[in-house]
């Protein structure tokens, strides 16, 4: 009787998993067999990319203003130099703050396929700098460092990231010192359980001095919606901490998030919650935000034409009867034609 003919192999799959173009119907590599099979198992389930550790609260980041809002001045001016690849210098102009001294920021990025860096340095003499460098879509090693004059300011980030088919594994090590040991070591795994459930774990191991050294667990749960329209996560930060946030896109232009925190520990009981909404014009974006600390606040960038932005941003503390306001502006300019920037020629 003639065998049957072997099952058909995804090109994609095989892409993926390079072992299988030469061990899937090897009856000398059981091992790799079983491993090959494994991964054609959980490829037929059609899992989806959960995404990073890092950016699993992203949604409710970009909806809330912890990340935008300012007060004083504020004036960006950003110069592209080159397209593709991208190479761009920004000139960032700070005063009038009420939290932190006036500041002027020079910065530059470059990037291509396979490669982004980022740098700036600041009127102190500060220096910080950013490199990327991506092995293949889905592997990555970064590198961060910061020069200060301040003792205890300085830092360097070593990272890296792989995201498989249905999970992603991130490993950094924070000022590690190959001599003694010492740093900030962090892990991070994070699986999809079925097509809407993520479930993760992190880990962080710290070593001030040989002598002192302390390890820590964080676990996370992400559930998405079926139309990617809505996403929940939930994760703790050591005992007695929780963390819980709340995304979901109303419409293609109104998104709404919620972010609630708890503190559970014998000296400290604490609870903060944060709703926040965001509304994408035609030519603006408003976000609003408020938060069980009894502050509201407001940010406005509008865009009157492609090249220049203007902001306003407003907080008020109710409990403490404190307000701020910021206002800024973008401008960003190129000496490139708009063939060479890849827009359509201009009448």
């Amino acid at each position: 009787m003639a065998s049957s003919p072997p099952l058909p192999v995804k090109e994609s799959l095989l892409d993926t998993y390079p072992s299988l173009r030469h061990s899937y119907f090897s009856p000398i590599s059981p091992l790799f067999n079983a491993y090959d099979r494994f991964a054609f198992w959980r490829a037929d389930l059609g899992l989806p990319a959960p995404g990073t550790v890092e950016n699993l609260q992203k949604e409710t980041k970009t909806t809330h203003l912890s990340n935008f809002i300012f007060d004083g001045a504020r004036a960006d001016l950003t110069k592209s130099l080159s397209m593709n690849p991208l190479f761009q210098v920004t000139h960032s102009f700070a005063l009038g703050s009420q939290t932190a001294p006036s500041s002027y920021n020079f910065g530059a990025i470059f990037g291509s396929s396979q490669v982004f860096m980022q740098g700036g340095v600041d009127h102190d003499g500060n220096v910080s700098g950013r490199f990327n460098y991506g092995w293949t879509t889905g592997a990555v090693t970064k590198l961060q460092a910061q020069l200060s004059q301040q003792a205890g300011h300085n830092m360097i980030q070593l990272e890296h990231d792989y995201q498989g088919l249905d999970y992603s594994l991130n490993a950094k090590a924070m000022n590690p010192s190959p001599t003694d040991g010492t740093g900030i070591y962090v892990g991070s795994y994070l699986q999809s359980i079925t097509k809407n459930v993520a479930l993760g774990i992190e880990t962080v191991f710290q070593r001030p001095t040989p002598d002192i050294s302390e390890m820590s667990s964080s676990y996370l749960a992400k559930i998405t919606g079926t139309e990617k329209n809505w996403i929940a996560t939930a994760q703790t930060q050591g005992l007695g901490v929780l963390q819980a946030t709340y995304w979901q896109k109303l419409s293609e232009k109104v998104e709404v998030a919620a972010d609630l925190q708890l503190i559970a520990m014998p000296n400290r009981r604490e609870a903060i919650t944060t709703i926040g909404a965001k509304y994408d014009l035609r030519l603006a974006t408003f976000r609003a935000q408020l938060d069980s600390t009894g502050k509201v606040s407001a940010l406005l960038e509008q865009r009157f034409t492609p090249t220049f932005a203007f902001l306003i941003a407003g907080e008020i503390d109710h409990f403490k009867a404190g307000a701020k306001v910021g206002v800024g502006v973008m401008i960003e300019s190129s000496s490139l034609t708009p063939e060479e920037m890849g827009m359509p020629p201009q009448p």
